[in-house]
């Protein structure tokens, strides 16, 4: 059976199960995961999600990025190279 395979028929619940341990850190068993094992379980979680189309707000790793779309705060926004041409309203300040 190949890793593909193995993916494609993952029980839903393992899948949950294993979704669970790389948030928790640890197995339902309370056994802490290696960063190996989180390594792997996260990519099967990753490679389920892909495989049975998973809604993408449903994934792993999935940031909603709500009202910060489209400003600086957005990696997908290319910033300005050139500081004269920086919109002032795009940035907050925030006073500890």
């Amino acid at each position: 059976m190949t890793y593909e395979e193995l993916i494609e028929r993952l029980d839903p619940n393992v899948y949950r199960s294993l979704r669970q341990s790389i948030e928790l850190g640890k197995w339902p068993d309370g056994r802490k995961l290696t960063p190996e094992q989180r390594e792997i379980s996260l990519e099967a979680v990753i490679y389920y999600e892909n495989l049975h189309n998973i809604p993408e707000e449903e994934r792993t790793g999935y940031l909603d990025r709500g009202s910060k779309a489209g400003t600086a705060c957005d990696p997908s926004v290319q910033r300005k190279q050139d500081k004269d041409d920086m919109d002032p309203s795009q940035f907050v300040e925030v006073k500890s």
